[in-house]
């Protein structure tokens, strides 16, 4: 056989066999193409699923009116400055530091100022600040102080003399009700500064404004890194890749978690401009922990750490947040200041290295402390009793859910200088009372308003001022004692009571209903026999109080405290009369201000304006209510208290402050459990309550307890002397000593001058009559004694015009 022809033929069969195999394998590879183009299209097709899908998630939940749920912010007054304002240097500084205001040598920033000690000046650059009512931008002061007063104020930059000005407000508080657990101040991308921004583009995301979400040359340089490394060194998330991870998903570490972050990254950059992702940023980032409250934030994390708004960081300060980015526990700069340094002055050298500092910059930043404030302490000023009050106040106003909102800003009444002055008179004046006394564990409670307004201004609910617990202020219900007097002696004057009559300071027997007896006593259990009611209303005397609210009717005087704003029943006892009526010392000052303003009766308030969502949806009105009493009366009652303060139980008071005039007065319950004390200067009105929480005896009297500790306040605080206006139909007259109105222009021996209602007036003795024989036993008021008519009967005491209150309890008195 050929040799050739064989491996032709052999050839030939393998032909054969390649060309029955082409079928197969085009068979094969269009079957793998088809598998291909169907895993493709599904591949695809799950793609854009959860393309759909993501973008879905990212509308429904980022694009909203509110992103975040942000606390209600409470702002306290804005500090008014005026010529010849209560407010010394030593005040403005306080106030200055409670603003987180710095201290420079040459003020040229807002927030920053210089004090000049030696000649009482301040040059104060105000920040900006937008007012419910108007915007106020940074303005130069420069304001001299002389004897505790503002002096004088002049605009630094334009010379020109000022006659008002207001200070931004301190923020008290945030209300967070939704999730404690987050709190932010949300910044807009305009209010933080272009180095804040330069800052973090540096540390976090240099192509920021160029990629399209994500970064594909970092993550692969960090892949290789962290390869390298066996451990993770460098991440190569973008800032969108992070808000995505934070604001969407969790810190879950694997590749699906990780699939979605790319997918919402790109979508969140093709939704949204380059500024919107970096706003949202800049207020969602967790930069630290308060308690059980993450800090999230630029806008938060500013005042967290250094108590000042974003706008007023310097760069140390903004290299130090950036740092923190990284790891906020891990750089606590509380906890780990050491690191924290460090990271910061890695920060600065990745700025200089970059050209975004100079050397002499890079050395003058990292060379100072971290300089942060305490931990938690923010700018707030923590006044849990007054928050106590507003969140009452807000609830009854708005209801239970208003605080929920968003976008709100509460601006109140606190007066930080008087709240700063009460807590200090609380906390050191039981120190001293203690040590005094021997007695441990007392416990006080005290309200500072402005009765003119009904404005509180401070709220101290514990002699742990901070302590956030039992609210004495308005949980503390207690007997007020004697602080009822000043009502009785009110409506005495309402039913024709003069302050010169006289009355019987003489042991006293009530025989009730129940036919019990009840035998009031004085405090000091002693009697005086007979005294001018002045004297008995400014010494506080018991037995003297009773006869006159019994001669004129408890029933009276029961209608009078319902004026002045008590709201609780009230029953018709004679020991109404001494105080036995149970308030808060929220309501006893609520009431004391009625009395101040004639009984136009208006709530005690913490609220001036409510803004939500940029619109004011509530301001405190200046409409006043209906008067209820009648202002000749009041000035008496007033006129009664100026004389406890001079001569009474207030005289403590009037020799510390003798070129003052103060309306005061104390008070004290059964075995001395509790004593008060309330007091008017011409601006606060100032109730406060000691004794101790399990109704034990003090051992104290309203003289020795409560009133002490308000000296200790207007010691701090200061005075504005109380001017009483005197109102038309009251007239100053001549009392004889027998209780009696002499004709004007009398000019006897032992005369004495008081205030009265013109129109009560009902006799009038002539100045020759003086010397006539004077009967002792008569005097105008007289309790009402029903008894069985002599031989030869006296004239009666007429009854008060709404009847007497023996006739409703069939009582009597046994001893006149």
């Amino acid at each position: 056989m050929d040799i050739c022809a064989g491996l032709s033929v052999n050839e030939s069969q393998e032909q054969k066999k390649e060309a029955s195999k082409k079928p197969l394998i085009k068979k094969v590879s269009k079957k793998f193409t088809i598998f291909s183009l169907k895993a493709g299209v599904a591949l695809l097709g799950v793609l854009v699923i959860l393309f759909i899908y993501f973008d879905s998630v990212v509308l429904s939940k980022f694009e909203v009116d509110d992103k975040w749920v942000l606390p209600a912010v409470v702002y306290s007054r804005p500090l008014e400055l005026y010529p010849d304002q209560r407010l010394s240097l030593k005040q403005m500084v306080y106030e200055l530091n409670l603003l987180k205001y710095r201290e420079v040598a040459n003020p040229k920033d807002p927030g920053e100022y210089a004090v000049n000690y030696k000649n009482s000046r301040i040059v104060v650059i105000k920040r900006p600040f937008a007012f419910p009512d108007a915007y106020e931008d940074r303005t130069a002061l420069l304001i001299s102080f002389a004897d505790k007063r503002v002096n004088q104020i002049i605009n630094a930059d334009t010379k020109q003399e000022l006659s008002y000005v207001r200070m931004d407000p301190v923020l008290i508080d945030r209300i967070n009700r939704i999730d404690p657990k987050e709190d932010r101040i949300f910044i807009t991308l305009e209010e933080v500064p272009d180095e804040l921004v330069t800052t973090l583009l540096e540390i976090e995301d240099r192509s920021f404004y160029s990629h399209l979400g994500i970064n594909p040359i970092s993550i692969a340089r960090a892949f290789v890194k962290n390869l390298m490394a066996g451990h993770a060194v460098e991440g190569g998330s973008t800032i969108t890749q992070q808000l995505v991870k934070n604001y969407f998903l969790t810190n879950e570490r694997s590749y699906s978690r990780k699939i979605k972050e790319v997918i919402m990254a790109l979508i969140m950059d093709h939704r949204y401009t380059k500024d919107q992702i970096l706003e949202a940023y800049m207020n969602e980032i967790y930069l630290g922990q308060n308690g059980n409250a993450g800090i999230y934030g630029f806008g938060l994390a500013s005042y967290f750490y250094f108590g000042v708004p974003v706008s007023e960081l310097s760069q140390d300060q903004m290299a130090l947040l950036v740092g923190l980015i990284k790891g906020p526990s891990y750089y606590d700069p509380w906890r780990h200041p050491d690191k924290a340094l460090e990271r910061r002055n890695t920060v600065l050298a990745v700025l200089r290295n970059r050209g975004k500092l100079t050397d002499a910059q890079f050395t003058q930043y990292s060379s100072r402390p971290l300089n942060v404030i305490a931990r938690g302490s923010m700018n707030y000023t923590k006044t849990p009793a007054f928050m106590g009050v507003l969140k009452h106040e807000i609830s009854s106003q708005f209801g239970p859910e208003f605080l929920s909102g968003n976008g709100i800003k509460i601006f109140t009444s606190l007066d930080p200088q008087a709240q700063a002055a009460a807590e200090k008179a609380v906390a050191s004046e039981l120190d001293a009372i203690e040590k005094r006394s021997g007695k441990k564990g007392l416990e006080a409670a005290m309200v500072v308003s402005s009765w003119r307004t009904a404005e509180i201004s401070a709220v101290v609910g514990s002699r742990t001022p901070k302590y956030d617990g039992f609210n004495r202020v308005i949980e503390g219900r207690r007997q007020i004692g004697s602080q009822v007097k000043p009502l009785v002696y009110l409506t005495a004057f309402n039913n024709g009571v003069h302050m010169g009559n006289l009355v019987k300071d003489q042991p006293l027997t009530v025989k009730l209903a129940d036919g019990k007896l009840w035998q009031p006593r004085n405090d000091d259990r002693k009697y005086r026999g007979t005294i001018r009611v002045v004297e008995a209303m400014a010494r506080s005397l018991n037995i003297p109080t009773v006869r006159i609210g019994m001669r004129v009717g408890i029933n009276n005087v029961r209608d009078t405290m319902q004026k002045v704003g008590i709201k609780q029943d009230i029953p018709l006892y004679p020991s109404i009369l001494l105080g036995t009526t149970e308030l808060t010392p929220y309501e006893l000052n609520s009431m004391y201000a009625s009395m101040a303003t004639d009984g136009v009766y208006q709530n005690l308030t913490t609220l001036r304006t409510v803004v939500k969502d940029g619109e004011i949806v509530y301001e405190r009105s200046s409409g006043r209510g209906k008067r209820t009493l009648d202002p000749r009366d009041t000035y008496l009652t007033l006129y009664g208290m100026t004389e406890a303060t001079r001569i009474g139980t207030g005289r403590r008071l009037g020799s510390e402050f003798p070129d003052a005039v103060l309306a005061t007065k104390t008070g004290t319950t059964n075995d001395n459990r509790d004593t008060w004390s309330t007091g008017f200067d011409a601006e606060e009105l100032v109730t406060t309550w000691v004794g101790f929480d399990d109704n034990r005896s003090t051992g104290l009297y309203g003289a020795s307890g409560a009133q002490r500790v308000y000296a200790a306040y207007l010691r701090e605080r200061g005075i504005n002397s109380l001017e009483l206006k005197r109102p038309e139909g009251i007239k100053f007259v001549n009392f004889a000593k027998d209780g009696t109105i002499v004709e004007d222009g009398c000019n006897a021996p032992g005369l004495v001058v008081y205030p009265v209602r013109a129109d009560k007036i009902s006799q009038v003795k002539k100045c020759s009559d003086l010397y006539a024989p004077v009967n002792t036993d008569g005097f105008e008021v007289k309790p009402y004694v029903p008894a069985p008519a002599p031989a030869e009967p006296k004239p009666a005491a007429p009854k008060s015009q709404n009847g007497s209150v023996f006739d409703a309890f069939e009582s009597f008195l046994l001893n006149n």
